[in-house]
């Protein structure tokens, strides 16, 4: 099994789109609705897994519409797979999401915005981080 964080940048890099590079590796951010938020919005149940690592993060039954432009979820698949951080840049106090197995960016987590969802938080995720992984894979029409 590989040890993600003990991977190199050059090895990121070989692993990695550059846009995915920067979101995971570089902390940075999908441009709001972008093509693969148009994507994410139309996908059923499923799970969705960390781009860089394979780590199960999220599934499709804790997805909603923030209408923010990007993935919205209201809690994750499991809390071992997701490192919480204060993150006090753009002059901003807010929550980092970091996946627990390779250290990469994920997103930020909101709290107490009102949403109708059990749990009144907001998992904001760049969708350049997630991969779907549907829970039929191949369904047979009728």
């Amino acid at each position: 099994m590989t040890d993600f964080k003990k991977l190199t940048d050059a090895e990121w890099r070989a692993r990695l789109t550059p846009t995915q590079y920067h979101v995971l590796r570089e902390a940075g951010t999908d441009r709001p609705y972008g093509a693969a938020y148009e994507e994410f919005k139309h996908e059923g149940a499923g799970t969705y897994v960390c781009t860089g690592c394979g780590a199960t993060l999220f599934t499709s039954e804790t997805k909603f519409d923030a209408r923010c432009g990007w993935p919205a979820f209201f809690d994750v698949a499991d809390t071992n797979t997701v490192t919480l951080h204060r993150d006090r840049s753009m002059g901003m106090e807010r929550v980092e999401v970091v996946c627990t197995r390779c250290e990469g960016h994920l997103g930020h987590l909101f709290e107490g915005e009102g949403f109708n969802t059990p749990t009144d938080q907001r998992y904001c995720i760049n969708a350049t981080s997630l991969r779907f992984i549907p829970d039929d894979p191949d369904p047979i029409d009728d």
